[in-house]
């Protein structure tokens, strides 16, 4: 399906930037994006890249924006953000996870409590129907959960509300965190067409898309970025691959990351979940606030970097959360494993906890 064209039902409520062709929509929504971008880079915001984007994005999709990112270009970035991610990654990923793996299991396990909490308070309070307020506030990969949903019979435009705005609600404070907490922004826009190795790049691609390819054939769980970053983590960190990219490649990548997360927010989607608009934000809030303490836990117990804690214990998603992480100066290892960590278990024990806390709400 062409993601430029509305739905019948949405076609009758078209308005403000709906009304413009998908090429005007497409060169406004850019046109917009750069000086938000500009200021947020000059003032040194850490995934600046990212969140300009993602702004011009709520922007044009709040005031009748029709257009979609196609599926084709986000498989690409989740497989650009995956390597990226891979060539970052310490040797020590795997150690730390093993290390301290009882700590890493207690947190996931009590972020996902306490998802699945608010969850069950939404639904008992009968503000959306069966399993829907279950799978919105699931501290999964909201592209998993919300494939997950749809299988399950929930109502998928609420879930994705749920998700995408908790999304919105981490980067931002991760992003301002990052900002106010020293961690200056890593961006190089001078660096932006450096020379690079064409054969490695390429090279880099190609195992990312293959990798990826696979990961979605499987069905693993946001294979489209777990299965590239696995694989490229291991060449690279056994040296078989060098992984390269060039830092153009990286900045568009990041800008259509914030543009498909943007672009979800429009009127007709905040119409339907007008209901469920304050508690979803009671509830992100109390998330992050929890999050938060975990991460002061983190600090207190392993005397870790505040702001490593923080994003390795944030509830998604997990590319934002990449991007941000790669933009500041904290330990990537630990945030990606126990980032990896939370989505693995709660993709396998997500319909599980949906299907019993929804019997008993």
């Amino acid at each position: 399906m062409n993601a430029d064209i509305p739905s019948p039902a949405e076609a009758a409520e078209v308005s403000g930037f709906g009304r413009l062709s998908a090429t005007a929509q497409w060169l406004l929504l850019f046109v917009l994006s750069v000086p938000l971008t500009a200021v947020l880079e000059v003032i040194g915001l850490p995934a600046g890249l990212l969140m300009g984007p993602l702004l011009a994005g709520v922007i044009v999709g709040m005031n009748g924006g029709t257009i979609r990112l196609p599926g084709i270009f986000f498989f690409v970035v989740q497989i650009v953000l995956a390597m990226m991610v891979a060539g970052m990654v310490s040797p020590n990923l795997v150690s730390t996870f093993l290390s301290r793996w009882p700590l890493f299991l207690a947190i996931v396990l009590s972020v996902i409590f306490m998802s699945t909490l608010c969850g069950w308070v939404i639904t008992r309070m009968r503000i959306l129907p069966g399993t829907t307020a279950i799978w919105g506030s699931s501290a999964g990969a909201a592209s998993t959960m919300l494939l997950m949903a749809g299988a399950c019979g929930a109502d998928v435009r609420l879930v994705a509300f749920m998700q995408y705005m908790r999304v919105v609600f981490v980067a931002t404070l991760a992003t301002l965190i990052a900002h106010f907490g020293g961690h200056q922004a890593m961006d190089q826009p001078a660096a932006f067409f450096s020379p690079f190795s064409m054969k490695s790049v390429a090279l880099t691609l190609a195992i990312g898309i293959v990798c990826g390819l696979v990961g979605r054939h499987l069905r693993i769980p946001a294979g489209a970025f777990i299965a590239p970053f696995a694989v490229g983590s291991t060449l690279s960190l056994t040296g078989a691959l060098a992984v390269e990219l060039p830092q153009w490649l990286l900045a568009i990548s990041f800008a259509l990351l914030g543009w498909n997360i943007g672009l979800g927010f429009t009127r007709q989607i905040l119409h339907h979940a007008r209901r469920a608009l304050v508690p979803t934000i009671l509830s992100i809030v109390a998330l992050l606030a929890f999050s938060g303490l975990l991460a002061v836990l983190l600090v207190a117990m392993l005397g870790i970097d505040p702001m490593t804690a923080y994003l390795a214990t944030s509830p998604g998603g997990l590319d934002s959360i990449a991007v941000i992480a790669a933009s500041s100066e904290v330990d990537i290892s630990f945030v990606m494993a126990l980032q990896t960590a939370r989505l693995v278990i709660i993709t396998l024990i997500g319909p599980v906890i949906a299907r019993f806390v929804a019997d008993r709400a």
